[in-house]
């Protein structure tokens, strides 16, 4: 059996650290902290799990530390969880099957992360990343923020799940203060870091800015198919923001030239026609939607509601206004099948029986 050293980079983090390595510890075969200036209790909490906790003066390089909690590991693989984050017991189970049989081969281990969550606690967001990585190889983080490792050699996709949840918001200007310095100093962006810049500009309201930094990024042609589609959807979200939404739908349909319609662009384009009043059109593309295969494994941004739930219940609304109501009773059941407790399900529902009663 494989072994496996838990790297982790922390600041103040008392909150959440405990939850995290509670999860984690019996998994792993050593665990290692490294902490980039806490004020708070996070080293005290650490001392129970382990005595591997070092210091790393923090530079602004996510990617700098994280290679430098990488570089302590002893074990065959290194793991990587932000303090923030948990097992949950039934992917524990599956992490120590994968565990038992994974082929030392492999260079590099994807595994779910689960970041977005409805008031039920199922997943609404979620994508692959590179979970578990073969130590002493030459694969290394990149990026000053949004961290990442390029895999090479042999991957695999694992069984498990990790869980990203948060007690509290993280400082909303360190992403884009990163970024801006960066700029300042002459830095050029790689078309990843430009394209995370763009986000960033994107959640800070500045649309205008956005849009420039993301279009520029799709037309020098150097980004990862998911980015581009993700970029795309971004520009369409901006031009709304800034009250040109008859310049959204040029993006979205741009999205098709970088691969096959991911269901949640033809959500968007439904809801670009929807809020036009198109019911015909809105129906066209929410019912592609449900024709999408969703496939995680592409490693792209994942909101499963656009592969079932949200299609149905926009199509029920849809063939509702069309005037064709067994239609959309139908497609409320079908709705239903995805979140049979979903608010809009029972109100449709109770909408239709109505009308059966007074027939």
């Amino acid at each position: 059996m494989v072994t496996v050293s838990l790297c982790m980079i922390v600041k103040n983090e008392e909150d959440v650290l405990a939850r995290c390595l509670e999860s984690a510890a019996d998994l792993v075969d050593e665990i290692i902290i490294v902490d980039t200036g806490s004020t708070d209790r996070t080293r005290e909490i650490a001392k129970n799990f382990t005595d591997r906790i070092y210091h790393f003066d923090w530079i602004d390089d996510f990617a700098a530390a994280r290679n430098y909690a990488f570089s302590l590991a002893e074990k065959d693989y290194c793991m990587w969880l932000d303090a923030d984050d948990v097992i949950l017991e039934a992917d524990r189970a599956a992490f120590q099957e994968l565990k038992k049989a994974l082929d030392p081969a492999v260079h590099v281990v994807m595994a779910k992360y689960n970041t977005g969550f409805d008031e039920n606690g199922n997943v609404t967001f979620s994508y692959f990343r590179e979970r578990l990585i073969k130590n002493h190889t030459d694969m290394r983080w990149a990026g000053a923020v949004h961290e990442a490792i390029a895999p090479s050699g042999p991957v695999i996709y694992g069984g498990f799940a990790v869980t990203h949840r948060k007690t509290r918001p993280s400082d909303p200007e360190r992403n884009l203060r990163i970024y801006e310095k960066q700029l300042e100093r002459g830095e050029t962006l790689d078309p990843r870091q430009q394209f995370y810049y763009g986000r960033e500009l994107y959640y800070h309201q500045r649309y205008e800015e956005a849009v420039q930094v993301l279009e520029r990024f799709l037309d020098e042609g150097r980004g990862w198919v998911e980015n581009n589609i993700d970029a795309c959807c971004h520009c369409a979200y901006c031009y709304e923001r800034m009250g040109q939404p008859e310049w959204a739908l040029g993006p979205l349909l741009r999205s098709f030239a970088y691969d096959r319609p991911r269901a949640e662009i033809c959500c968007e384009l439904g809801r670009w026609f929807f809020q036009r009043e198109n019911m015909s059109l809105a129906a066209y593309w929410y019912s592609l939607a449900l024709t999408c295969t969703r496939d995680d494994s592409r490693g792209g941004f994942v909101s499963p509601d656009c592969y079932g739930y949200l299609p149905c219940i926009q199509l029920c609304v849809c063939y509702s206004r069309l005037g064709d109501l067994r239609r959309a009773e139908r497609m409320n059941e079908l709705a239903a099948s995805f979140k049979p407790d979903a608010a809009p399900v029972l109100h449709n529902r109770a909408f239709f029986q109505s009308l059966a009663v007074g027939r």
